[in-house]
């Protein structure tokens, strides 16, 4: 597949997600995004920086895959579908995931959505710097 197609597929995938998830995502400010996220249950975690960097430790974006840690930038997505954090993750080699949609759900929490509209799993903001 060329460079140009799977660019093209790439942000096909992201827009179906976003639609997918319209209506349960809240809008943010994305001032107010930074800080520590985390699940009690998984006691997986991650960490939205002010200078657009992230990392993330023990954590599962979906039921498919273990607990991992990685690292790398995010951006917020102001889209009229929903608005998003792209996490885009550092050294992924081809044929990788190497970004995942972060979603604001509103109350100081955020999710990774699944393709049925579900939440794989849901991170509270922790009141810990």
């Amino acid at each position: 597949m060329g460079k140009l197609t799977s660019g093209r597929w790439f942000a096909a995938a992201l827009a179906a997600s976003a639609v997918l998830t319209t209506g349960c995502t809240a809008r943010v400010d994305a001032e107010d995004l930074p800080g520590l996220y985390r699940n009690n249950e998984t006691g997986g975690e991650i960490r939205l920086e002010s200078d657009g960097t992230f990392t993330a430790t023990d954590l599962s974006t979906d039921s498919h895959s273990d607990p991992a840690n990685f690292h790398g930038q995010w951006e917020f997505v102001d889209s009229s579908a929903g608005d998003f954090v792209y996490l885009d993750i550092d050294e992924r080699g081809i044929g990788e995931v190497s970004g995942v949609q972060l979603y604001a759900r509103g109350g100081g929490k955020v999710a990774f959505g699944t393709p049925d509209g579900s939440w794989s799993l849901v991170l509270t903001r922790s009141t810990e710097s």
